[in-house]
C-alpha cells in the first residue's frame, strides 16, 4: 500500500485556496508546517502569522495561498476525506463483497491501518489528529450554506456518497444510507476524542479496540447484519 499511496494526489476544489500549494516548494512548507503547528498548538492558537515564522517567510506570503486559516483547514480536511477514500478504492479493489468492502472501510475510518504515517507533504498521522479535534470547524461556520455552494466540502460529500452506495448494495431498502455513515464518521472523531480527554464520556474494554468495536456493531446492527 505505501508505494500506491506515495503518488496519491488530492482532487481539492480550487476555491480552496488562491494558490495550490502542492506546486510550489513554498506551498509545501505552508502544508507541512500548518499540520505540524495546528496539532501541536489547536486551531483557535494557530495563525499565519506564526505560521510564517515556523517557514521563516512572510504572514502575506501565506496569505497569497489561502484566504484564512479556515479555509486552509477545509484544504487539510478535504486532501484527508480525499485520501481516505483513496485508501478504501485501493483496499476494496477486487474485493466483490459488499459486508467485506463495508468492514474494511470502518476499519479505515478508525485509522487502524497505520503503514502509512507519512505521504510527501503530510503527516498522516498528525493530520489524523488534527480531524479529530478539528475538521468540524471547517463546516460548523456562519458561512457553510456559502461556501457549500462553492464546492469547497466536495470531498467529504464523496466519500459518505462512496460509503452509503456500498450500504446500498447491502440492504436497497434502507433508508438513512447517509444518516447511517455521517453519524459514524463524526461519532468515531468524538469518541476518539473522549478516550483521550473525557474518558468518562466514552467506554474502553481491555484487549480490543473499543471504538471500531462499537462502530461495527452499529452499522450491522442497523442492516441487520450479525
Amino acid at each position: 500500500m505505501d508505494f500506491v499511496l506515495s503518488k496519491f494526489s488530492p482532487n481539492i476544489h480550487e476555491s480552496i485556496y488562491l494558490k495550490n500549494p502542492e506546486t510550489s516548494e513554498l506551498g509545501g512548507k505552508i502544508l507541512n508546517s500548518s499540520v505540524d503547528l495546528i496539532e501541536e498548538l489547536g486551531f483557535e492558537n494557530f495563525n499565519f502569522k506564526k505560521l510564517g515564522l515556523r517557514i521563516q517567510a512572510t504572514e502575506a506570503s501565506v496569505y497569497r495561498y489561502f484566504d484564512n486559516k479556515h479555509k486552509l483547514l477545509l484544504y487539510l480536511s478535504s486532501w484527508y476525506w480525499g485520501w481516505i477514500e483513496y485508501k478504501i478504492t485501493f483496499k476494496n479493489n477486487n474485493i466483490s463483497d459488499p459486508v467485506l468492502r463495508l468492514t474494511n472501510a470502518i476499519d479505515i475510518l478508525v485509522f487502524s491501518d497505520d503503514n502509512d504515517m507519512r505521504l510527501g507533504l503530510i503527516d498522516a498521522q498528525k493530520l489524523f489528529k488534527i480531524i479529530v479535534a478539528e475538521s468540524s470547524k471547517a463546516y460548523l461556520i456562519k458561512d457553510v450554506d456559502l461556501w457549500n455552494k462553492d464546492g469547497v466540502y466536495y470531498n467529504y460529500k464523496q466519500l459518505v456518497a462512496k460509503i452509503s452506495r456500498i450500504i446500498h448494495e447491502i440492504n436497497p431498502e434502507y433508508p438513512y444510507p447517509h444518516m447511517l455513515i455521517t453519524t459514524v464518521i463524526e461519532g468515531i472523531h468524538h469518541q476518539i476524542f473522549f478516550s483521550h480527554h473525557l474518558k468518562s464520556l466514552t467506554d474502553q474494554v481491555d484487549g480490543e479496540n473499543s471504538i471500531l468495536v462499537f462502530y461495527k456493531n452499529l452499522i450491522f446492527s442497523q442492516l441487520h447484519l450479525k
